[in-house]
């Protein structure tokens, strides 16, 4: 997904305020060990790339960022504000992804076989506790959601961060045996 960005030397708040009111969203570029780079970037253009991408994989969304020079950059989106009262989009930082650093991200958790599950079959449904889990990997070990099968779950049984099939590249952060999906009665 690309986006086109421009540098920005303004850092009142008239003047950002004035920015978003012509269309553009204020935003930051963090490469670690350098300071971050202030940016903007068109709010009609993010919300296009916004509409299709699948609900609660944002965080594994890789940008390209494109500046005024034709230099591209990879990047991912590390926090996104909005305004409380109208939802649109006030600020975004993103995170450059440099070859061989390693990164963490959070990556969706998708539960599948919930038609054929044997404990919805008998009236249960699936809750999913976790949608989230926080892994260390390198930009090109990114997967972009991890897969639950819960196909042959029965009633008030539970499956747990362990039994989520993680590549070898990638290192979760949180406690395998943290709870990810049950089957409840309704």
């Amino acid at each position: 997904m690309k986006l086109t960005i421009e540098p920005r030397k303004i850092n009142k708040k008239s003047e950002i305020n004035a920015l978003r009111r012509e269309g553009f969203i204020p935003a930051v570029l963090y490469v670690k060990g350098k300071e971050g780079e202030t940016l903007t970037l068109k709010n009609d253009e993010f919300k296009a790339h916004l509409r299709q991408i699948k609900s609660g994989h944002l965080p594994t969304s890789i940008f390209s960022l494109v500046d005024s020079k034709g230099r591209t950059r990879r990047a991912l989106i590390k926090d996104i504000q909005y305004f409380v009262t109208t939802y649109e989009v006030m600020h975004l930082d993103f995170e450059e992804l440099v070859d061989g650093q390693p990164i963490s991200v959070n990556i969706p958790i998708e539960c599948v076989g919930m038609a054929e599950c044997v404990g919805v079959k008998l009236g249960g449904v699936v809750r999913q506790v976790i949608r989230h889990v926080k892994v260390r990997c390198l930009p090109k070990d990114i997967p972009t959601y991890l897969e639950l099968d819960v196909r042959e779950m029965g009633l008030k049984q539970s499956k747990r961060l362990e039994d989520i099939k993680i590549p070898n590249a990638v290192r979760p952060l949180a406690n395998l045996q943290e709870v990810v999906a049950v089957i409840v009665k309704r």
